[in-house]
C-alpha cells in the first residue's frame, strides 16, 4: 500500500500515513498537497459528474499540531538500518543483521554508539571479538540520531521525493536507506517493528498525541479510499 509523507504546518516531518488516509486528510481541508506521485486517483462525483486528484506523496497540515517531545530516537532495528543506510559498516554490503561493535559478552552495552548495521557473513566473522582482533575499520563511528525526521526514517518507510523535506531536519542524505535491499530481497521496510511508536488503525506510526490528532472520525468522508474508488463527493466540499 503506498504511503504519504505528513509535514506540521511548520513543514516540519510529522509522521508516514496510508495513501488513503492522506486523501481523506485533504479531502476535509486537513491538509493540502504538495508533492504527488504523478498519479491520479479518479472517482464518480454527484450527479455522475466525475472528478480526479493527484495521489499525494507528501501533503503538508492545514493548522500546526503540537508535538510532544521525544528524549531521543527508539533504538529499533529499522532505525539501525536507517541510520546506516541499509549496509554493513564493515563492508559496505547489503546488512540483513545487526552487531554489537563492543561485544556484549565482553560487557557491551546495547546502545545507539555500540550497536550497527551488519551483513550476515561479517557478523558470523567478528563473533565475539573486537575490532582490533580482526585489523576493521568503520567508516564513521555510530552515534544516536536525533531530528523530526527521525519519526520517519525510524518507521522504515522511505521515497524520494520526501529527501528535499527531510534535509535540514537530522536527516543524513548520504544515508537514507532508500529501497535498502539484502541478498535475500528483504527490503528495509519489511523488517520487523518493534518499540518506539504507536501504531494507529491505519498503520501511522507517531506518537499518542499526534495519532488523536489526525486518526479521528471524518463526518464527510468515507474512512476507506481505494485507488480508483474515492468517495462521491465533491473536494470541494465543506
Amino acid at each position: 500500500m503506498p504511503h504519504t509523507l505528513v509535514l506540521n504546518a511548520s513543514y516540519e516531518p510529522l509522521c508516514v500515513v496510508p495513501q488513503r488516509r492522506a486523501v481523506v486528510l485533504v479531502l476535509n481541508h486537513k491538509a493540502v498537497t504538495l508533492e504527488g506521485t504523478g498519479a491520479s486517483l479518479h472517482a464518480a462525483g454527484v450527479r455522475g459528474m466525475g472528478w480526479e486528484l493527484p495521489a499525494p506523496s507528501v501533503v503538508k497540515l492545514t493548522r500546526y499540531v503540537r508535538v510532544p517531545l521525544r528524549r531521543g530516537v527508539p533504538l529499533t532495528r529499522r532505525a539501525i538500518f536507517a541510520r546506516d543506510g541499509g549496509r554493513c559498516v564493515y563492508c559496505d554490503a547489503p546488512a540483513t543483521s545487526v552487531d554489537h561493535v563492543f561485544p556484549r559478552s565482553r560487557g557491551g552495552q546495547h546502545a545507539w554508539d555500540n550497536v550497527v548495521s551488519s551483513c550476515r557473513r561479517c557478523n558470523h566473522v567478528k563473533a565475539d571479538r573486537l575490532l582490533g582482533d580482526l585489523g576493521w575499520r568503520m567508516k564513521r563511528p555510530p552515534v544516536q540520531p536525533n531530528g523530526s525526521a527521525w519519526r520517519i526514517l525510524s518507521s522504515g518507510r522511505t521515497d524520494q521525493r520526501w529527501l528535499p523535506y527531510l534535509r535540514g531536519y537530522g536527516a543524513d542524505v548520504d544515508l537514507l536507506p532508500f529501497e535498502a535491499k539484502g541478498p535475500d530481497g528483504l527490503f528495509v521496510d519489511g523488517l520487523p517493528f518493534s518499540g518506539g511508536k504507536s501504531k494507529g488503525p491505519d498503520g501511522l506510526f507517531v506518537s499518542e498525541a499526534v495519532s488523536d490528532t489526525l486518526i479521528e472520525p471524518d463526518e464527510h468522508v468515507a474512512p476507506v479510499v481505494k485507488q480508483g474508488v474515492l468517495p462521491s463527493v465533491s473536494p470541494l466540499a465543506a
